[in-house]
């Protein structure tokens, strides 16, 4: 209905698909060392890593698994990286996992990994149809826009109902504090820097900073860590009583 309508009112720009060749390869280049790109890429590292760990455990709430575990975070976080370090290497953006996958997972209820083989095949030979992403660029920002509030309200909606099971804020209003923090830092500086011109964060170099989910992020892991500390020196004495048992 969303394509109908756009049509109708002219909203729909056929000029890229009909420019675009049928065939085209994308360009790959050699990665260049540029200390000012290292300095305002580096920081994302911290919002794609707190990403990982929230799609590793979302997905795992969607599916009804335990992906921390099996196959462990050590492998994802690995498997990521190598593939941003091969990214990189072809002059390709970063990697991430993509919270808008999560959000298919449970409308879909699709859970069966060969489905995202075949999708990674497909998308490696759309990519070299010149007429697709012209198709593609063609949609309005109207349609995009529904499907996106579509995506990221059920993302909203796994990551509600993660912390609803794991009760994390029952028994230790601290992590209310911590959650509380994240969710305004992350949204609160985005928005003050995107409507309000208002830049809210850490300086690292003349031209970046760190603000929205990275500051978010940094934030989060010192209050965690500082006001449970006691929970992680309990931790850490049974992890030692264990070793030397």
């Amino acid at each position: 209905i969303g394509l109908v309508v756009s049509f109708t009112l002219n909203l729909v720009d056929t000029t890229a698909a009909s420019g675009a060749s049928w065939f085209a390869i994308p360009s790959f280049r050699l990665p260049k060392f540029s200390m000012d790109a290292i300095f305002i890429i580096a920081p994302v590292v911290l919002a794609t890593f707190m990403e990982h760990i929230g799609d590793i455990t979302t997905n795992g709430t969607v599916v009804g698994k335990n992906f921390i575990e099996d196959p462990g975070l050590n492998r994802t976080l690995l498997g990521d990286g190598l593939a941003t370090i091969f990214a990189g290497f072809v002059g390709g953006p970063a990697n991430t996992t993509y919270g808008e996958n999560t959000a298919l997972l449970a409308i879909t209820k699709n859970y069966d990994p060969r489905v995202l083989e075949l999708t990674a095949v497909f998308a490696i030979i759309l990519s070299c149809i010149g007429k697709f992403g012209g198709f593609l660029q063609s949609i309005p920002q109207a349609v995009m826009g529904g499907i996106s509030i579509y995506l990221f309200s059920m993302i909203t909606y796994v990551g509600i109902k993660s912390i609803r099971d794991s009760e994390c804020y029952k028994d230790n209003t601290k992590n209310v504090v911590i959650i509380a923090t994240v969710l305004i830092i992350g949204l609160g500086t985005s928005y003050l820097s995107t409507y309000a011109g208002i830049n809210i964060g850490i300086p690292i170099s003349k031209t970046s900073s760190l603000t929205g989910l990275s500051l978010a992020a940094i934030v989060g892991v010192i209050l965690n860590r500082v006001l449970n500390k006691d929970e992680f020196k309990n931790e850490e004495d049974f992890n030692l009583e264990t070793i030397n048992n």
